[in-house]
């Protein structure tokens, strides 16, 4: 099981603003600390926490960040109105659009997917694939 992922930035403030715009609508709380921006999301008492947190920090090494080729970080939604809207608020919030929401032919027929690039160009997806939902094909 994944754990974490970090992102790395140059600006946390950017970050902050652009992750704040729909992590929360997701169920994260965010933790600032002098290392940078925790998102997790909230453990019962007596219950293990729910896995991977979400990590956006200053380079370990001081160098500038750069976003991976091929990296991307996927947050699930639970509909895919709520998609279209973290997706707008995002861009809002100083993203950069990568893709849309809708279907993609290159997958199943109920993946509903927006793509994202934050300020630092990092990849997000916001995706939701109820099967209570249309799908592609209906």
């Amino acid at each position: 099981m994944i754990a974490y992922v970090t992102v790395g930035v140059d600006d946390i403030s950017r970050a902050k603003r652009f992750y704040c715009a729909f992590l929360p609508a997701l169920g994260y709380e965010l933790e600032e600390g002098p290392e940078g921006l925790s998102f997790a999301l909230p453990v019962p008492s007596g219950q293990a926490p729910v896995l991977p947190e979400f990590y956006v920090k200053p380079t370990f090494d001081g160098r500038p960040a750069s976003a991976g080729n091929g990296t991307m970080v996927a947050f699930e939604a639970r509909s895919q109105s709520q998609v279209r809207d973290l997706h707008a608020a995002a861009l809002a919030a100083g993203g950069f659009d990568e893709g849309q929401p809708g279907f993609r032919d290159a997958y199943g027929p109920r993946f509903y997917v927006g793509y994202l690039r934050d300020p630092q160009r990092n990849k997000i997806a916001l995706f939701s694939s109820d099967p209570n939902e249309p799908g592609r094909d209906d």
